[in-house]
């Protein structure tokens, strides 16, 4: 047996030499090529490309900002965000979210007369908000009525402070899927996050709170309510923040941005255009990456969303775009 064995020997080690010579490409064959290496950048766009409701309007535009963002380093990088149904969701199992005022609006703490009122002024609104058809401009005076008529009602209420925590435990307010990853690995990386809203602080920052997110980076503009001695709502604080006047609200802001005039590069993200402004207050910035969510009325506002926005995510309600360029950015 071990003559047999012996004799073998021979051949295989022939056949093990001609595998290892086959697996070399030829330099005279036509036939094989070797493939380029990708760099970590394409490996990181040609995943990011794999996401269906990811839409853009300029590729290679995209690719400049965010090689010249990671080059700049993530020491760089600030992240400026709308609140509702951009950090959180716009539907869920078919329904609607609510917002911050939609969760007050349907809480206990608000008459069953109020909640009427407060339906018809949405009713009324919403549909102006979205419109394609006008201007910013046509839009602003109806936007601060609404916002102003809104808040004059809740204060009517006499809402309790002590009462907010139970009304967004009670809310089916959800943040976006991978809101986890997104707050703890700003966090982590110490990359400033402002939250500019024109929903209501007090709620919004509940929010955050019951989920556990609420880190020390964290910093809101938004409309806070102001109760007196006795934790009844009077009023609401300092000039009213709405979808259409970020821009005056972020140069109000000024001195936030000052302390981070190192931070010259911002990812951006909203859902809407009054959103594209919320960046107006950084000083001296180089880039800028515009990711907009749109979430209703797709045909009707999709071009103006990839006219204005770098990426539009289409009825998308998660944060793995963001996600994906933040983790890009920080490695």
């Amino acid at each position: 047996m071990r003559k047999n064995k012996n004799k073998r020997q021979p051949a295989k080690r022939k056949v093990a030499s001609q595998t290892q010579n086959s697996k070399r490409p030829r330099s005279d064959s036509p036939k094989r090529t070797e493939s380029p290496q990708l760099t970590p950048f394409e490996i990181f766009f040609k995943e990011i490309e794999k996401f269906s409701k990811l839409h853009m309007k300029d590729r290679d535009r995209v690719q400049e900002i965010l090689q010249s963002m990671q080059k700049a380093g993530s020491k760089t990088l600030q992240v400026i965000s709308d609140f509702d149904m951009t950090l959180t969701r716009f539907e869920y199992n078919g329904k609607r979210c609510p917002t911050c005022h939609n969760i007050l609006e349907r809480s206990d703490a608000i008459s069953s007369d109020c909640k009427k009122k407060l339906q018809e002024l949405l009713d009324k609104y919403y549909p102006i908000e979205i419109d394609s058809t006008l201007s910013v401009e046509e839009k602003l005076p109806l936007m601060v009525e609404w916002w102003t008529k809104a808040h004059e009602l809740l204060v009517n209420q006499k809402i309790k402070k002590a009462g907010l925590a139970k009304a967004v435990k009670d809310s089916e307010a959800k943040l976006r899927d991978g809101y986890q990853y997104f707050f703890d690995h700003l966090n982590e990386h110490s990359i400033p996050l402002l939250i500019f809203s024109a929903g209501i602080g007090d709620i919004l920052e509940e929010v955050i709170r019951q989920t556990e997110v609420f880190h020390p980076n964290v910093k809101v503009i938004s409309n806070y309510m102001d109760f007196d001695e006795s934790g009844v709502l009077k009023a609401f604080k300092g000039e009213l923040i709405h979808i259409y006047n970020k821009k005056e609200g972020a140069l109000l802001n000024t001195g936030h941005f000052q302390e981070l005039r190192t931070r010259t590069n911002v990812l951006l993200l909203g859902d809407s255009l009054g959103d594209l402004n919320m960046a107006d207050g950084v000083q001296d910035m180089e880039n800028i990456l515009k990711i907009g969510f749109l979430n209703d009325k797709v045909e009707e506002r999709k071009q103006s969303y990839l006219d204005s926005y770098d990426i539009v995510l289409i009825k998308d309600e998660t944060l793995d775009v963001p996600n994906a360029v933040i983790r890009f950015l920080t490695e």
